[in-house]
Order: structure tokens, then sequence, then C-alpha cells
């Protein structure tokens, strides 16, 4: 069947699972979690223990794993994050950007996870789908970007992903429409690419960040900007 989606909403389930009487559950387990990969646990046996202590469905498993991370990587993720205001070039994981900023216009669920980043629920199955909140999107991380001087931003798509051309190409456009210096490359993998480049990264993937030698959150500072948003401090 075709996806017919047009908005990077929430899943059906979400209201549910992820309802304000779930949060205490689900924030124990992200410190649960994160104690037991402190101790040298591996990530499957320890999301089943705590999963199965708490009575977790699936997603909000899958939310407790995004959001937790060992003592160790949190405090090097804070020392190598960069105010935005320094920077005036950066990388950009764009499909872990964009869909980011595109759930939280949508009312997707965000995650605010142990490190600070926000993550998205989202999940698009090796296929990129425009959407509604697309260009919106774009634009909100164009202004951004601008407004705290950043000068360049050089986004890196994963060819393996369905219309990862298409998007470099809306991306270009929309860079066009309002004068950003912004480069869009596709390549076959961009965790490599971001996580050994000597420049500031933007990104919240948990391997680029442990990697990487400087990054900036800006996904965070852009959906604190959107009203209404639905996230979730973990």
């Amino acid at each position: 069947m075709a996806d017919s989606r047009k908005h990077r909403g929430p899943h059906p389930a979400d209201t549910d699972l992820f309802a304000p009487s779930t949060w205490p559950a689900l924030q124990t387990a992200v410190s649960e979690l994160s104690w037991l990969l402190d101790r040298g646990y591996a990530m499957p046996s320890s999301l089943k223990l705590v999963g199965d202590r708490h009575n977790l469905q699936e997603r909000q498993r899958t939310a407790v794993k995004r959001s937790a991370c060992t003592g160790e990587a949190l405090d090097a993720r804070a020392q190598k994050c960069v105010p935005l205001s320094e920077v005036r070039e950066v990388w950009i994981d764009g499909f872990n950007l964009l869909t980011t900023i595109e759930a939280a216009l949508g009312g997707g669920v965000i995650l605010i996870g142990r490190d600070a980043c926000c993550r998205d629920m989202a999940s698009m199955h090796g296929t990129y789908r425009k959407v509604l909140e697309t260009q919106p999107a774009l634009e909100l991380i164009g202004t951004h970007l601008s407004k705290h001087g950043v000068g360049k931003a050089n986004w890196l798509l994963d060819q393996p992903v369905s219309n990862s051309g298409r998007l470099a190409g809306i991306i270009r456009k929309v860079a066009g429409e309002h004068g950003w210096d912004w480069d869009v490359k596709v390549v076959r993998d961009p965790d490599p690419v971001l996580s050994g480049h000597p420049g500031v990264v933007v990104s919240a993937d948990s391997e680029i960040l442990n990697r990487c030698q400087q990054w900036t959150n800006v996904a965070a500072k852009i959906v604190a900007t959107v009203p209404d948003a639905r996230v979730i401090q973990m």
C-alpha cells in the first residue's frame, strides 16, 4: 500500500503510550537503563529487564533506549557541545535533524534525552516522504542558523534512503529562495563522515555524538520555539 501520510505526526497509539500518566515510569526506566549501562550490562538484556519491570510496550521501550546513555557518554557529550553562537559553519546529519523538526511541527512525540538532545519517534523505514511540515521545518532551521550567525551549512543525506535525492533538491530550493549558503550532498553513509569531521556537527545520533570532535544542539533549541510541541523530558 502506498504511503499517503501528509504529516510527520504521532503514531495512533502515542496518545496512550506517552500520556502524562506514563512519564514517571518512562523517566525511571531511563534512569535504570543508564545505571545498568554504566555497569557494563548489554543494551538488549538491560532494556528487556527494565521494560519488563515497568511493563512497557515496544514503542515505549524504543523511547527509553533512545533517551538513555552512560554517565561517561553524558560527560563526554557535554564537554564537546559548542554554543551555536560561537559557530560559523555546521555539518548537518540531514534526516536526523529534519525529521525531528517535522515531527515537532506535526504533533509527534519529541523526547528530551538524558543528554538534553531531542529525538523523535518517527520511522522512515528506508523511505523519506515529503510532508506538509517539510518546508516549514527547513525554514525554521535556516532562520535559526542565520539568527545565530551561522554562515555555511553542509547537509549530508543518506543515499540508501529512498527519495534522498529529491529531498536534496527541496533543501537546495529553500536555501536558494532565502539566500542561505547551504551545500547538500547525498552520501552512502553520513555517520563516519560526521563522526570523523573536524568541524561542528549537528546531530542527535548517539554514535555520532560519541565519536565526533564537536557538536551543537540545534534541534533542542528549535523545538523549544515550536508552540504546543509534544515534548517529554525523559
